[in-house]
């Protein structure tokens, strides 16, 4: 069996993806050692029943210590909290990393925290389901998915190259880009479609000729796709919005002048602007399919599947 990648990694916040990465490393044998550290009692209580690590704490500055490698697995909006807690205890060379889906206000929220002896190494698994807490994850939610690695100009390459070998291990593939471009891509391939479905599900509801019992008898596949992203985590993506609200607001602005083509395009009846718009999407998704990014199986209920954050 080869050698683990790290002799001891700490995993802060047991929720989806914390759980699934303790997984993986026991999986591939990544670790030697994995301490988790969780404020929730009924978190810890749970990770310690599944045996998600070696040792369940409740203080994440403790978690750190002596760690070759700690990932912040926290609601963005917390993650900064985080990174001045476990600072102080970081070993030289220890390698700080995490899991958020905004990146560049995590690096400045985070980074003034991390000592000049420590390597930081922000990254973003593109994986996940609507479930959450430490029961839902699993090892395989990162296999064949993307993880992004957004490392400052100065990182240093053995630790940036350490961090693309754990996550490969974790069956992911890796890319690496600025963190001021990850903003701008997730918040139009994966912020505003979110953003979408949580208000298209609250219009639904809201409609006053419309029933909520009629909106869920009848629902077809399309309604249940937005419900199955609408039922993401609200914490999660509230802070996902507030972190990345400039890249939102530019993607969200171009959306809005792009649907106000389209409606035109209805109100005049303007087929082959319609059909031209049609072709070229479904195009797009035979390209995500053909990426090995989603199944072409007629799955209508979605199960077993994940999406990306």
């Amino acid at each position: 069996m080869a050698e683990p990648l790290f002799e001891k990694v700490a995993i802060i916040g047991i929720g989806l993806i914390g759980s699934s990465i303790a997984r993986g490393l026991r999986r591939g044998g990544l670790s030697s050692t994995i301490v988790i550290a969780d404020r929730d009692e009924h978190a810890r209580e749970r990770a310690a029943a599944l045996g998600l690590g070696d040792l369940v704490l409740a203080d994440s500055g403790e978690a750190a210590q002596g760690a070759d490698l700690v990932i912040v697995c926290t609601p963005v909006g917390v993650c900064g909290t985080v990174a001045a807690e476990v600072g102080p205890h970081l070993k030289p060379g220890a390698i700080l990393s995490d899991v958020g889906s905004v990146k560049g206000a995590i690096i400045r929220s985070m980074g003034p925290h991390v000592a000049s002896s420590v390597h930081f190494v922000p990254a973003h698994p593109i994986a996940g389901t609507e479930d959450s807490g430490p029961d839902a994850g699993f090892a395989e939610l990162f296999d064949g998915r993307w993880t992004i690695l957004t490392p400052g100009p100065d990182a240093d390459e053995a630790a940036v190259e350490a961090v693309r070998a754990l996550w490969e291990g974790l069956g992911a593939k890796v890319d690496v880009m600025t963190p001021e471009h990850h903003d701008l891509v997730f918040a139009i391939v994966s912020h505003v479609p979110h953003l979408i479905a949580y208000n298209i599900v609250g219009t639904a509801a809201d409609l006053e000729d419309v029933t909520q019992s009629e909106v869920i008898k009848y629902s077809a596949s399309g309604f249940r796709d937005f419900t199955r992203i609408a039922a993401s985590d609200p914490t999660m993506w509230r802070d996902v919005f507030l972190n990345n609200r400039d890249a939102v607001l530019q993607m969200l602005g171009r959306f809005v002048e792009d649907l106000t083509a389209l409606q035109r395009a209805i109100r005049w009846g303007e087929g082959d602007k319609l059909f031209e718009l049609f072709t070229r999407t479904r195009a797009i998704r035979r390209d995500i399919i053909e990426q090995g990014q989603d199944t072409a199986a007629p799955d209508f209920g979605r199960r077993g599947s994940t999406k990306g954050s």
